[in-house]
């Protein structure tokens, strides 16, 4: 493999092949093999989908793979199944059931491990209790939960009865809360009186009262609440429950109710948007397989293997890679409550110490976080065990990838730089870990299954290392169904009614009969497609189009920067102009003289069109709680000096001193 340097030695042109001793182990160990899959799965996708589909379990074998009614789709048409079958109890009856499913560790140091057959019998008690109240398949239930074993239990157990869950990630306020239960129409919802964050309690069960208050709420009948940091909570008799005495002598066994391949599993909210949420529907079946198979291949996961994906389970990355896919491999997965840097910057390299974590699947956005802490952090534990590294929801900076692969990955890694989105429910293009060699920076190539091309604005292929727009050019298993409506699947109001125009109008209007990504993506002379950035996150500068992912890669490259976040804002002479907000690595101090060198760097690296007009230092970017950096509140300061605008899943609110300047250094 090839090798890496402190000097922040630029990773152009770089490649790094997969390791003989990797692919040899591999599940998919070459080129040759990627190669014949992918072809197979476009030229024969009846033959590939059934057998991959054979290895799960089904209540009434499908017969009829697919239809495609643009834009809407169904797969594994005519089956039937129950996806905790699928996750739980054929593991269990191949003799498994005494595998860890999650090592829990929760912020202030408790820890828990919970085997496949006790995750099962509490699955089942606590569905037994969710029928006991009445609830029961098409319902909808929201969950409201901190990362606890008890989040996928309930999941599971929604699962388990046909009722539809739609997760709501724990940093979201009542406002949210209340907007995502109308718009489901959710019967109940389940929470936490609390969640522990960097020592401290956030009150969910109180955001849940507010959300609920003057019956703002009305399909609510009960609020089940489990008792996580044993808190002084309000109690609304009539509507509150307690999880303990929900599943208080319920049995530990519960017939699983078969729906069809097409029912909806959940609904999942995308954030950050204005205005309505957007539910967005994944159907059980197809989304089971999918989620699956991408699981067992990009992360060539085996028996022994221990995996941590670090997301949140309010996010589909936690919905599909660290309940569904993995559940459905039976594998072990670490689970973690709480902040990255509590109680110190080294907590997830000791618990990938202390458990032995095979494979680690993180965001770009906590690397650079990792990079900006020290490497002296990872350098304090032992990561022999990590044998494969991956990156999700965002590009990932070269020199980012670098540090990851050196610092991390022991320079002996496999990383899975990996593409996909809330709406296509699973990977789209990544590597074969043994089989696909990598670019730092590219996503690589299509998934199986997976037909996607770079067209210009009227829908037609561009060239090798022409920029374009994202596209997939049919139907797969994992994709959604369709944005959320009440009613949704019930007699006379099946899923193609759901907000048709809304769904079309995003999705597939732009151009006719493919799915728009709405990302702006290069494909290159190999065929590795490098993603950009989202559509809206291209700049245009004096008719020159930037790509903000670009311009923040360039600034990382830099040494003496950590993290980088770019915005554009209005500008009288060149239309938009470039801001750039950059925390720097220890040992470097802001000052007149970097910053004309950052400046100067970019033009250097990109042009000096790409010069960002403003450059501010700052200790802290706007993130939320996943790690998103909030690029909204960067757009207001950048054009106003203020933030006006909605702070309240912000993960630091002394982020926006920060990026006023407050504490400039």
């Amino acid at each position: 493999m090839a090798s890496d340097d402190r000097n922040g030695e630029q990773a152009a042109g770089r490649v790094f092949e997969p390791s003989p001793e990797f692919s040899a182990a591999a599940h998919i160990g070459s080129m040759e093999q990627y190669r014949g899959l992918h072809q197979r799965s476009l030229e024969d996708p009846e033959g590939f989908w059934r057998e991959v589909s054979d290895e799960f379990e089904w209540s009434r074998p499908w017969t009829v793979l697919n239809e495609w009614n643009e834009p809407f789709t169904k797969w594994f048409v005519d089956g039937e199944l129950n996806i905790t079958v699928n996750c739980l109890d054929r593991h269990i009856d191949a003799g498994y059931g005494d595998r860890i499913a999650y090592h829990w560790e929760g912020e202030p140091g408790d820890t828990r491990p919970i085997t496949y057959a006790e995750l099962l019998a509490e699955v089942c008690a606590f569905a037994n209790g969710l029928r006991e109240l009445g609830l029961e398949k098409g319902d909808r239930v929201i969950l409201y939960m901190p990362m606890i074993p008890e989040l996928p239990v309930a999941m599971l157990a929604c699962a388990r009865l046909g009722i539809v869950h739609s997760v709501i990630f724990g940093g979201f306020s009542a406002d949210a809360i209340r907007d995502r239960v109308n718009d489901a129409g959710a019967r109940a919802v389940i929470c936490t009186d609390g969640s522990w964050r960097r020592g401290k309690v956030i009150p969910l069960k109180e955001n849940v009262d507010n959300a609920l208050a003057d019956n703002a709420c009305p399909t609510v009948e009960e609020v089940i609440v489990f008792q996580r940091c044993e808190d002084e909570i309000n109690f609304e008799d009539g509507r509150d429950i307690w999880w303990h005495d929900l599943v208080a002598g319920k049995p530990e066994t519960c017939d699983p109710v078969m729906v069809p391949a097409e029912h909806p599993l959940y609904v999942l909210y995308t954030s950050g948007t204005t205005g309505k949420p957007k539910g967005v529907v994944h159907a059980t079946g197809g989304y089971m397989v999918y989620t699956a198979l991408t699981s067992k291949w990009i992360f060539d996961l085996k028996d022994d293997d221990v995996y941590w994906c670090t997301a949140d389970i309010g996010w589909v990355t936690g919905h599909s890679y660290i309940v569904y896919g993995i559940l459905a491999n039976g594998v072990t997965s670490v689970m973690y409550e709480g902040a990255p840097d509590f109680p110190d910057f080294g907590r997830l390299w000791e618990i990938v110490d202390r458990y032995d974590v095979t494979v680690f699947y993180t965001a770009p956005t906590a690397v650079r976080a990792f990079i900006k802490w020290g490497d002296e952090w990872p350098a304090k534990h032992d990561l022999s065990s990590l044998r494969l590294l991956g990156s999700v929801g965002e590009p990932i900076n070269p020199e980012v990838w670098l540090w990851y692969h050196r610092v991390i990955g022991g320079e002996r890694c496999p990383i899975v730089d990996t593409w996909w989105q809330t709406e296509t429910g699973g990977i789209m293009i990544t590597p074969f870990p043994g089989a696909i060699a990598t670019k730092p920076g590219s996503a690589t190539l299509p998934f199986p299954g997976i037909e996607p091309d770079v067209v210009d604005e009227q829908g037609n292929s561009v060239g090798a290392n022409e920029r374009g727009l994202l596209i997939v050019r049919r139907p797969w298993p994992g994709m959604i169904r369709g944005i959320y409506q009440e009613g949704w699947g019930q007699p006379g109001h099946p899923g193609e009614f759901g907000e048709r125009d809304r769904f079309v109008s995003t999705y597939f209007e732009k151009i006719a009969g493919v799915y728009l990504a709405g990302d702006a993506v290069t494909r290159d002379e190999d065929g590795y497609y490098w993603i950009i950035g989202r559509i809206d996150d291209v700049l245009n500068v004096s008719g020159h189009r930037l790509g903000t992912a670009e311009l923040e890669s360039s600034l990382v490259e830099h040494p003496a920067v950590a993290e980088a976040a770019v915005i554009g804002f209005p500008d009288d002479l060149t239309g938009e102009a470039v801001a750039a907000f950059v925390t720097l690595r220890g040992g470097f101090a802001a000052g007149d003289d970097l910053q004309l060198e950052l400046r100067n760097h970019i033009g250097n690296q990109i042009g000096r069109f790409a010069r960002p007009k403003m450059l501010r230092f700052t200790s802290a970017l706007p993130k939320t709680r996943s790690g998103k950096i909030m690029r909204r509140l960067l757009k207001e300061i950048a054009t106003s000096g203020e933030v006006t605008g909605d702070t309240t899943t912000l993960e630091d609110i002394g982020a926006i001193a920060a990026l006023r300047g407050d504490d400039e250094e």
